[in-house]
């Protein structure tokens, strides 16, 4: 790993000697939140909340990201890979329903080694990988048997989307053969007393205007896994950052069209999902990323 390849971008960076690459991360591990978060899927956050760490930088860097103050590896703590152990088992003896790992892929190997440390001192809850999907199989292939839930993202269908959005032509490609190996990893969900233990769940945000690559992956979701797979249909989109060169994202979804999506997923006959109801699109749907459980 001394020439970092973790990620498809295949930076080739030497992290260690301060040449970052695309995620903009040194080697050690960076982070900027660990905490209950309750803001996420009912059957992750349950009653007393997922334990999640909120890991720096990002190997896809959406312009419209919504956490990019991390993303960008603006807010960023350093820490070993001793304390991120302690963090696991600081998040359970809190009582969270599982540890939600947010955006490691470019800290894979410090977080396999993390776990099984934190397994031998007893970490017992499920672990969750959450991840914008811009993976390699051969990397996901080291959390397997370590991670027990992922959570990925299937953001663009269109690689002019994903080119113009993340500078991913690739993306849906990358994405689905990535989502194949999590699937092949945890198999079918299982939900116990209302909490996942197992399984897959995939997030969809949905973008103003962007109706027609919305329905294309709903479709794909849904043709190629059923109800293999929960879906999680996001309206929350937060236009936070000026975008001049974005028009179309600077507003918020309308009702109507989060609804007309809603519509076509029945139609298509998704049962295993979730919706977002109410106001969601407010900034203070983002915590406050300031290194909250790190200190």
């Amino acid at each position: 790993m001394k020439h970092c390849n973790l990620c498809p971008r295949r930076c080739n960076a030497v992290r260690e000697n301060q040449n970052y690459g695309y995620c903009r991360s040194p080697w050690e591990i960076t982070a900027a939140r660990a905490a209950l978060h309750m803001w996420e899927e009912p059957i992750l956050s349950g009653t007393s909340g997922s334990g999640t760490v909120f890991f720096s930088g990002c190997n896809l860097g959406c312009v419209f990201c919504q956490n990019q103050t991390i993303a960008a590896g603006k807010t960023a703590m350093v820490i070993s890979n001793e304390k991120l152990t302690d963090l696991f088992l600081m998040l359970q003896e809190k009582g969270a329903h599982n540890i939600n790992l947010v955006t490691g892929s470019h800290y894979v190997p410090q977080i396999v080694k993390a776990l099984e440390r934190a397994r031998n001192y007893n970490l017992t809850i499920p672990v969750v990988y959450n991840t914008g999907s811009y993976e390699k199989v051969q990397v996901l292939r080291l959390l397997d048997g370590l991670v027990d839930i992922y959570l990925p993202d299937m953001k663009y269908r269109s690689s002019k989307r994903s080119a113009r959005y993340a500078n991913a032509p690739d993306y849906f490609e990358v994405a689905a053969k990535a989502l194949e190996e999590m699937v092949r990893q945890v198999g079918d969900p299982f939900v116990e007393d209302g909490l996942m233990k197992k399984g897959v769940i995939v997030r969809h945000l949905m973008l103003p205007g962007g109706m027609i690559d919305s329905k294309a992956i709903l479709r794909y979701l849904h043709k190629t896994w059923g109800n293999h797979i929960y879906i999680s249909i996001m309206n929350q989109y937060t236009p936070c950052n000026e975008l001049p060169d974005y028009p179309e994202l600077q507003r918020k979804l309308t009702e109507r069209e989060y609804e007309k999506l809603i519509d076509y997923a029945a139609e298509l006959g998704i049962e295993q999902g979730f919706i977002q109801e109410g106001e969601t699109a407010e900034e203070s749907f983002i915590p406050a990323f300031d290194y909250e459980g790190l200190k």
